[in-house]
């Protein structure tokens, strides 16, 4: 990370309050992809965090260079790694410990209702159509058939929400130059 402050301006700030104000990097300063660049999405790739990765872990595997992790947060629009990166199995089971008690309690609590309106199908032509629900209330849900209904509970909805941040996209190596120069330049 210490490569994407690298760029920042410098400002004069009176950090110790003894009237020597001396120049330290504006953290205050946000840079943010432009939107021509984020709407090439054909210059994106898809990449699956394995269990326990850290986006240092990613950088290196896919740039060779661990401390391009800041890059990968910023296309993925990732504010804070500790919440926005997938957690690892482990720590995922000592997360839900801590918010619902056990796991059982949490695999046992309905988060919400739901009414299937279709399941997951791929055509003739190999085209995906993926499983959608509608959240509906208990009474409700009691009126549906058992095909046409399903309960989704907090253990679940956990899982689904860490693992929908299992996939990132990124950069290849040879599109770098695009975001560093331009990111040079902001800063200049």
């Amino acid at each position: 990370m210490a490569f994407y402050f690298k760029t920042f301006p410098k400002v004069s700030y009176d950090l110790r309050k003894n009237g020597k104000p001396q120049d330290i990097t504006n953290l205050m300063v946000r840079y943010k992809l432009s939107a021509a660049l984020k709407a090439q999405a054909m210059n994106y790739y898809t990449y699956t965090i394995e269990d326990g990765q850290r986006p240092d872990n990613v950088a290196f595997d896919l740039y060779s260079i661990g401390s391009y992790s800041w890059i990968l947060l910023l296309i993925n629009s990732i504010h804070d790694p500790n919440y926005d990166w997938p957690i690892s199995q482990r720590n995922f089971n000592k997360f839900i410990k801590t918010k619902y008690g056990s796991l059982s309690l949490a695999q046992a609590t309905v988060h919400e209702y739901r009414k299937v309106v279709n399941e997951h199908s791929v055509l003739f032509d190999q085209t995906i159509i993926p499983k959608r629900t509608l959240v509906v209330d208990e009474t409700t849900y009691n009126t549906l058939s058992a095909s046409g209904r399903e309960i989704s509970y907090k253990y679940d909805y956990e899982d689904e929400l860490n693992e929908s941040r299992r996939n990132i996209l990124y950069l290849p190596y040879d599109s770098l130059s695009i975001v560093l120069s331009e990111i040079s330049s902001v800063f200049e």
